[in-house]
């Protein structure tokens, strides 16, 4: 695997690719961003990459119980090579030639560009995965890039064309991520189908309880502790060894251990009304004031009283008394010369009021005006909002989270400083509230209902921003779970410690975005059928959708015969027609796509047109695609 980047995206990547995947790396990293040799060696590098370590906790040691789960032994150390520029002689050094995949992860979309036209020269067939910040120009560059593949390769078939090139942001992987967090609390998720699965730990069912299993168990936990760093595993072997893919008889009979099961992202939280969801206009509320409203009812009341008084006191109809009453108000009646003193009496109290309805009514035009001209691009949160999620930041992340979290149809209030932010359209099409204003300073996150709200989500690109936004957020609600984006790793451990130790009873979670980008880099570069990766105390299990033709494990056996404990198991079935399906569950452009079955029957029989959502240990996934290339 050859990994090309200007940031810390190709570090954690290539950590991702060396202790998950066990894969050969080499990462090409301009020269300037190392300071000297040490910093160039393997060790540092993993050092870098700490974060991520601590969180997979997938480092081991030869001859610990966990080596078991491995499928190549001790990762091989990442070959780095220094280059300001990558250019054609860069790339053969790195070895394109002979090389599986390469990840293009510099921040300048044209860079990318240019060295994936240079790559797909030098080798037709090479997995390409693409950073893009240009989503539309990434999809154009995608149909480009197969397309030079299939004219220097006629013979590819079209799934390794549709897998040949991969155009991902970091943005967007991260988003399922994030939103996880603000719903389940937790990112240990896997995105497939428009679903976000998650891993989920329960503890051992008490006397009497009947455990929930949800889709499935995944593992059986040896021990768990409460690493405020992440690390979660203990260094228990034999029978009381964390257990991977367990079957049923081990899982009945494993009384008193905590498991890790496979279930279904869902809110449970209140949910707004359709209609306040989705409008987009400005209720009365909203155009005028309560002032304002006060004053014209008191307006109104007093043209009725006039109204009444003229028909009591005069020989005229109730109907005619008020109109001739509005005609004195507006000025635009006959004076009442020669007329009883009680119809000129109340032809002067009419134009008195008259006079004061005038500048009411010119209050209450510009008044409206300036709301509807706000609230066309932005709403304010209703009164009764309760149950939400406060989401700060709609830059580049969070209008990617905003469209998850509503995509999910959850109430959302946001949080932005800057009218020209990226995501201020998106939550004006979708009918978002927003509070404008700089987090910071007091009342704005009163304003967005904080103390009503499920979770917080602190997306700015400011780690101090986001920082005092939730420790402001905690004096207010003790118990609301944050979720907040912090760049520097350490920074973040030591802020997730602190807050924890804080507030032991609130979940926190401190989140970067390139950490939560780099799984899904490394499983397109591993190819489209990875769907991604969960960590399971210091074991990793792998979640991928496979054709049941060339695997004779398969085909023609049930789901139950399918399942091999320990190596992999059947989760899902994908019903689409095979002419639709694409190789990452996505959906195609006209509509049509993965529709997966999640609730297998035990005897269906696997048929070799089927394709199955599997999860599996890093050996029993190797053993799997060995066979099937062979």
């Amino acid at each position: 695997m050859v990994v090309c980047g200007d940031d810390g995206l190709a570090h954690r990547l290539a950590a991702e690719l060396r202790e998950v995947y066990r894969q050969r790396v080499v990462l090409v990293v301009p020269g300037s961003r190392v300071r000297s040799d040490a910093d160039r060696s393997p060790a540092a590098l993993a050092s870098r990459a700490a974060g991520l370590m601590s969180r997979l906790a997938t480092v081991r040691q030869p001859g610990t119980p966990e080596a078991d789960d491995t499928s190549g032994g001790a990762p091989l150390p990442v070959q780095e090579i220094l280059s300001d520029s990558p250019g054609d002689d860069v790339l053969l050094r790195a070895g394109v030639g002979r090389a599986s995949a390469l990840a293009l992860l510099y921040e300048d979309d044209e860079t990318n560009l240019r060295t994936a036209l240079a790559a797909r020269r030098l080798h037709p067939d090479l997995r390409l995965v693409i950073r893009m910040y240009n989503r539309k120009l990434g999809l154009h560059m995608e149909e480009l890039l197969d397309q030079a593949a299939l004219l220097a390769m006629p013979d590819m078939d079209r799934a390794t064309l549709e897998a040949s090139t991969t155009v991902l942001s970091d943005a967007d992987t991260a988003a399922p991520a994030l939103a996880a967090t603000a719903v389940a609390g937790t990112s240990k998720v896997v995105q497939a189908d428009g679903l976000l699965l998650r891993a989920v730990e329960r503890t051992p069912p008490g006397r009497g309880e009947v455990p929930d299993s949800g889709l499935c168990t995944l593992a059986l936990l040896s021990s768990t502790t409460a690493d405020p760093a992440g690390a979660e595993g203990s260094e228990a072997s034999g029978p009381q060894a964390p257990q991977l893919l367990p079957d049923d008889w081990t899982v009945a009979s494993s009384a008193g251990r905590g498991s890790i099961v496979l279930e279904t992202v869902r809110y449970a939280g209140p949910l707004l009304p359709a209609r306040r969801l989705g409008r987009r206009g400005a209720p009365l509320t909203e155009v005028l004031s309560g002032r304002l409203r006060w004053s014209l009812a008191a307006i109104a009341g007093s043209v009725l009283a006039l109204a009444v008084a003229a028909w009591l006191t005069g020989d005229k109809g109730f109907l005619q008394s008020a109109y001739l009453t509005l005609l004195d108000l507006f000025s635009i009646g006959d004076p009442a010369v020669g007329e009883p003193a009680s119809r000129q009496l109340l032809q002067l109290l009419s134009g008195l009021v008259g006079l004061a309805l005038l500048p009411l009514l010119i209050a209450g035009a510009l008044e409206a005006l300036g709301t509807f001209t706000g609230t066309a691009a932005l709403r304010r949160p209703p009164r009764g909002l309760s149950g939400h999620v406060v989401l700060l930041g709609l830059g580049k992340i969070g209008s990617r989270v905003l469209a998850r979290l509503r995509e999910l149809d959850i109430p959302v209030v946001c949080v932005e400083e800057d009218l020209d932010a990226r995501g201020i359209p998106l939550a004006r099409s979708l009918g978002v509230p927003v509070v404008v204003g700089d987090v910071t300073d007091e009342g704005v996150l009163e304003a967005a209902r904080i103390h009503r709200a499920h979770a917080l989500l602190a997306l700015t690109s400011s780690d101090t921003t986001n920082l005092e936004a939730v420790l402001s957020a905690r004096t207010l609600k003790a118990d609301l779970r944050v979720g907040l984006r912090l760049y520097d790793d350490d920074f973040a451990t030591a802020v997730y410690r602190t807050l924890r130790t804080a507030h032991p009873d609130a979940l926190t979670r401190s989140r970067s975005v390139t950490h939560l980008a780099a799984p899904a880099f490394a499983g397109a570069m591993m190819g489209r059928q990875i769907l991604g990766a969960i960590p399971v105390e210091r074991k990793v299990l792998l979640f991928a959708a496979l054709p049941v033709a060339g695997h004779p494990q398969f085909e023609g056996r049930t789901v139950t015969e399918a399942f091999r404990p320990g190596a992999w198991r059947v989760l899902a079935l994908d019903t689409a027609d095979p002419a639709a399906r694409r190789p990452d569950l996505a959906s195609s452009p006209d509509g049509e796509g993965s529709r997966l079955l999640w609730d297998l029957h035990p005897g269906y029989v696997l048929r070799p047109e089927d394709r199955i959502v599997i999860a599996a240990t890093r050996r029993g996934l190797a053993e799997l695609l060995g066979r099937a290339s062979a």
